[in-house]
């Protein structure tokens, strides 16, 4: 409705439902005068008919009344007895008339034996629990010795609903919350489900009740988008529920299902379900959420990470995905085509946004908010500053995957002069950097992609002792393509509970997806060891586990990296599959002197350091830089520069950890 339809429609049915309330109160003053012996009928007993009727023909669409009685199946008599409730609240004539018409001042309100007593067409099945009026609790019956003397009061928002002035009940306030349309047009593949979905939900309504929806995938903006439209195709208002909220005791859960499917009746509303933060360890939610989606007689759409499973509901299921490479360079276009300074620059970033897409995998609203942030960021920008820098950035920021405690970010502090390595090593570092780098054009401009997506994923393994340089290395990666590193810790990752270990991986990937981020997964034999042999069911799971991470491994679109202290632990079947293998060795005498050289920054006071006579120490890098750092402190608190004689108080504190006894031979000289 139009605004002043609308206010059109509120004063008409404001006038009908006085005039319905006004048929009512006619019958309980007839009931009255005849407990009361009247020796005659009141006078004028059609006219409230009259006006009722004349009310109706005045509405310019059925009133809240009449649609009310429609979608619960009220009776006349279950119609009447609604507005009987309704009067005492509405009219303040009503209280009275009860008390009259049950002859006792003391009972001044609407009761079942008055209803049966004053109402047509009374029958007794009015007030079952079963019945329209209790079942969707319309009317609730008060406390009293007797079903036909206990007071009835009619329901706050069947109330509202009545005075055409609805909200949401009170009791679902903080549990469900309408959804706003969502900004913009949906692209052309989210569309297509939603039209999909409308379709199928249009088709069904004529026949049966509307089939559970249920979106699965990472892409979540894109699910709610996808279930707003849906709705406005067809007319339904969306609230949308968190699994959270969904009570775990029997008794709760049936009363919020009544007033959800309440609700959605009064409001021609749909709900939301929106699963996606729902922990399997959660056992009785989960089992309530379930008994939810089969129960549930509202329409419903579910938004979940993973497929759900229903024993006695099937669900429509449908994947939702990010928008394609093409439709995300679309968005770009738009995106850059009025983005303030980038916009007015995007000429010279047209060259830039395959690049963009290739590396980080964006939704329609993340990139709307990108192309903002990196306006903002451009409006002091000068003549030659680099603007596809600032697009880049605003883009990793966005994109920055939330995995809570799976992972650690990791700044990117190294750079190729901290790598103390041989010269094949440095060279396979430098590969991946290309892999990584022209994987759009090998992948997409040269086809390689139409192939299939097996074997696509850029995985690394980065074998060596403790201390060789394995995440300095990442961190140099990292720092060369201007990704995030995230630090895996695996302790998180695994889960007693079955099948959880597999949902946290994915989260994991499907999370760094759309950003490409760089991932370590930090001694990787922990989870990633050869596969036993099933002898029981743990077995068995445990094999699963490491089947599901190699075939993330080689779908993943960034650089994935696992880090190992026994490279002999593997299985041999997961090496095959890994693009690059770098061994990372112990450093020899000529490698730990150039450690020693490059160890101290340039502003560290330093004074008669030997890195010949400090190389003959025999460990790795990692230890190496804890003694600088150490013996930093110690010549800081000294104040005095960095000698000799302070890193060889370091390296016996940094061996006494290691349980290594020094020897002559490594430290003699140091003082």
């Amino acid at each position: 409705m139009t605004a002043t339809t609308l206010k059109s429609w509120h004063e008409a049915n404001q006038r009908y439902l006085s005039a319905a309330l006004a048929v009512v109160r006619a019958a309980l003053g007839r009931h009255a005068a005849r407990i009361q012996n009247a020796r005659s009928e009141p006078a004028n007993q059609g006219e409230p008919e009259l006006a009722l009727q004349e009310a109706a023909d005045a509405m310019p669409a059925p009133p809240a009344l009449e649609t009310l009685a429609a979608t619960f199946g009220l009776t006349r008599f279950e119609r009447d007895l609604l507005l009987l409730c309704a009067g005492m609240d509405l009219d303040a004539t009503f209280a009275s008339l009860c008390a009259d018409a049950q002859g006792d001042v003391r009972r001044a309100y609407p009761t079942f034996g008055l209803a049966l007593a004053a109402l047509p067409d009374p029958h007794w099945s009015a007030l079952t629990p079963a019945a329209p009026l209790r079942h969707w609790r319309l009317v609730e019956v008060g406390a009293g010795d007797a079903l036909t003397t206990s007071p009835l009061r009619i329901d706050e928002r069947v109330l509202h609903h009545l005075a055409g002035t609805p909200h949401l009940d009170e009791r679902l306030v903080g549990v469900v919350e309408p959804v706003p349309a969502a900004p913009g047009d949906l692209v052309p593949s989210h569309l297509a489900l939603a039209e999909g979905i409308a379709a199928t939900w249009e088709r069904a309504s004529r026949t049966s009740a509307l089939p559970v929806v249920q979106l699965c995938g990472a892409e979540r903006a894109g699910k709610r988008a996808i279930a707003v439209t849906v709705c406005d195709a067809l007319g339904l208002n969306l609230s949308a529920m968190p699994a959270q909220a969904v009570p775990s005791s029997p008794d709760e859960l049936e009363a919020l299902l009544r007033l959800l499917e309440r609700e959605a009746a009064l409001s021609f509303g749909a709900l939301l379900l929106d699963c996606e933060e729902l922990e399997a360890s959660d056992t009785a939610r989960l089992a309530s959420v379930t008994r939810l989606i089969e129960r549930a007689g509202c329409p419903l759409i579910v938004a979940s990470r993973e497929r759900r499973h229903t024993p006695r509901r099937p669900m429509t299921t449908i994947e939702v995905r990010k928008p394609t490479a093409g439709e995300q360079r679309a968005l770009w276009d738009a995106a850059l085509a009025e983005g303030g300074q980038v916009g007015a620059t995007s000429v010279h970033l047209n060259g830039q946004v395959g690049v963009l897409v290739s590396q980080f995998d964006l939704s329609a609203p993340t990139i709307q908010a990108a192309s903002a942030e990196a306006s903002a960021r451009a409006t002091g920008a000068r003549d030659g500053d680099d603007l596809a820098g600032i697009v880049w950035d605003a883009c990793r920021s966005q994109a920055r995957p939330q995995l809570d405690g799976l992972a650690q970010r990791i700044e990117p502090a190294a750079a190729w002069d901290d790598l103390v390595l041989p010269s094949p090593q440095l060279l396979t570092l430098r590969e991946i950097l290309a892999h990584v780098r022209q994987r759009s054009r090998v992948y997409e401009t040269w086809g390689f992609a139409a192939k299939g997506t097996r074997g696509l994923g850029i995985g690394a393994l980065f074998s060596g002792v403790s201390g060789t340089g394995k995440t300095m290395a990442a961190e140099v990666l990292a720092g060369e393509l201007r990704l995030d590193l995230y630090r895996i810790d695996l302790s998180q990752v695994v889960s007693k509970y079955i099948g959880e270990t597999e949902k946290n991986l994915r989260r994991v990937f499907d999370t760094a997806e759309e950003g490409g981020a760089v991932l370590l997964f930090d001694e990787a034999d922990a989870l990633f060891g050869k596969r036993s042999e099933v002898k029981d069911s743990h077995d068995r799971y445990a094999n699963i586990e490491v089947s599901y991470l190699l075939q993330r491994m080689e779908s993943y679109r960034g650089l994935a990296i696992l880090t190992t202290n026994m490279k002999s632990a593997l299985d041999t079947a997961f090496l095959r599959r890994l693009r690059f293998i770098v061994q990372f060795p112990f450093p020899d005498v000529a490698q730990r002197a150039e450690i020693w050289r490059r160890v101290f920054p340039a502003a560290t006071p330093t004074e008669g350091l030997d890195a010949s006579e400090l190389a003959r120490l025999n460990v790795a890098g990692g230890n190496i830089r804890n003694i600088a750092l150490n013996a930093a402190f110690l010549a800081a608190s000294s104040e005095e520069p960095v000698r000799m004689s302070h890193l060889l108080r370091a390296a016996r504190g940094e061996c006494a950890k290691l349980e290594k006894p020094l020897t002559d031979v490594e430290i003699g000289g140091w003082t």
